[in-house]
């Protein structure tokens, strides 16, 4: 699975709200042994948050995590968008919302919170602990809650436990090489792609140095690869640390 986080909030990247939804999110996964595939912060507009969304849809591995813009103002365009791209179908009311919300604000429902309960044709609600004004989900791989991390953090905790605890468990070795990445370049490339690969460039006392990390879910191809790169250092008298 590729997991997507798109958090909406021109708020975020105007400063005056500061986002808590990465990293929340990514500590979340991470317990589950999932990593992040891409993460996005974007303004509250139309057409950037549609065609954000469209290029996910086009991931066949794809779970998205949406934050924000499913309240009733102008600016939540979140249950419109996605029904545009996920459903191809316009909005419609779902009764279970709908009451919860006039149960809620009784006649101050109308004229404009009783819209919430307008979401995709298909969707799953996801229950708010806070004050049960559903977030909703799509196929259970979209997910769609409130830009409010006391709402979302909680509903989104419990979509995870139920729908992605299992995970394939990913194996990684590391090595930190005294030498540039320039040197180890050719042995990169010859990389299965069922080996993820991670070169990150480093100075020490001015000297370039290289951490270099491999990871899998087949441990003794990991491993296989791992050892190819130690033998290349060891046969241009590289010293390397291995980290584990």
């Amino acid at each position: 699975m590729n997991f997507y986080a798109v958090i909406i909030g021109t708020e975020i990247l105007n400063n005056r709200r500061e986002d808590k939804h990465f990293v929340f999110l990514k500590n979340e996964l991470a317990q589950y042994g999932h990593e992040l595939f891409a993460s996005f912060i974007i303004k509250d507009d139309e057409a950037l948050i549609y065609n954000t969304y469209k290029m996910i849809k086009q991931d066949p591995q794809a779970v998205l995590f949406s934050f924000g813009g499913i309240g009733s103002t102008p600016d939540d365009l979140t249950r419109e968008i996605s029904a545009k791209v996920f459903t191809s179908s316009p909005l419609q009311i779902n009764e279970q919302f709908k009451q919860d919300i006039l149960q809620r604000f009784k006649e101050k429902a109308y004229p404009h919170r009783i819209n919430m309960a307008n979401i995709p044709v298909g969707s799953k609600l996801i229950f708010n602990p806070v004050n049960n004004m559903s977030a909703y989900s799509l196929e259970d791989k979209y997910f769609f809650v409130p830009g409010f991390p006391s709402m979302a953090h909680p509903m989104l905790q419990s979509v995870i436990k139920q729908h992605f605890s299992i995970s394939q468990k990913k194996y990684r070795y590391t090595l930190i090489a005294k030498t540039s990445e320039d040197t180890l370049i050719d042995l990169m490339k010859t990389l299965p792609k069922e080996v993820e690969l991670s070169s990150l460039p480093m100075f020490n006392n001015n000297a370039a140095e290289v951490e270099l990390s491999l990871s899998g879910i087949d441990e003794r191809l990991v491993k296989e690869y791992m050892d190819i790169f130690k033998n290349e250092l060891e046969e241009k008298k590289i010293s390397y640390l291995v980290v584990k």
